[in-house]
């Protein structure tokens, strides 16, 4: 009865070591373009990648959580319906990293990106329970996260080069001339040019953008 009671207590006191060791490291912060295709990684240690369960969650700004990924291996996963056919999941054992391969991304991805993983039970080995999202059976080890702004590509302002063109002299008073002022290789394309012509009223041409939202 001492022997088991020795035991027990050894087992309790080397719970919180082994919880204390796993570490899961993400970057701050990634930013991706709708449309584009970006990669989120965790690194792992502590515990063994490749027997272990592991999970994305995410934080959409102003919402709770939500499992997005259940993975233990390529033959045994489960991807929330927003995301599946767009992210994919895997493990690079060999690195420690459990990664998520993001496609076609869209601004409502923007949130917060969570890996994370079941706390280990001494003396249990890890092993798949199939049960898939959203049903965990252990307290959770949450990575610090990352946060994943998605947003439409943004380009310099570039100046606009101006071209002047004058019309030849004329000896008749009643001629009508004109002067072209050509603007060109400019963004955004919104301009403004104010045109003046000696003692003449100064003359002001505005032309509107024309670019869809996302160019």
């Amino acid at each position: 009865m001492m022997t088991s009671t020795i035991f027990l207590s050894l087992l309790l006191a080397l719970l919180p070591c082994v919880q204390s060791e796993i570490t899961l490291i993400q970057p701050e912060a990634e930013t991706g373009h709708p449309g584009g295709s970006l990669s989120l990684t965790c690194k792992t240690s502590g515990f063994n990648l490749g027997s272990s369960s592991m999970y994305w969650i995410r934080q959409v700004p102003g919402q709770g959580l939500e499992w997005i990924v259940y993975y233990y291996s390529s033959s045994s996963n489960n991807y929330a319906p927003a995301i599946k056919d767009r992210f994919t999941a895997s493990k690079d054992t060999s690195n420690n990293i459990f990664a998520l391969e993001m496609r076609s991304v869209k601004i409502d991805d923007t949130a917060i990106y969570y890996c994370a993983t079941p706390i280990p039970t001494v003396g249990i080995t890890e092993m798949d329970t199939g049960k898939g999202l959203g049903i965990l059976h252990r307290p959770l080890i949450f990575g610090a996260g990352t946060k994943l702004t998605v947003e439409p590509r943004q380009k310099s302002i570039v100046k606009p080069k101006l071209s002047a063109f004058y019309p030849p002299k004329s000896s008749s008073k009643d001629a009508v001339q004109a002067a072209v002022c050509l603007a060109s290789d400019f963004f955004p394309k919104d301009i403004s040019l104010q045109l003046a012509f000696g003692d003449k009223p100064k003359a002001n041409v505005t032309r509107p953008s024309v670019l869809k939202p996302d160019e």
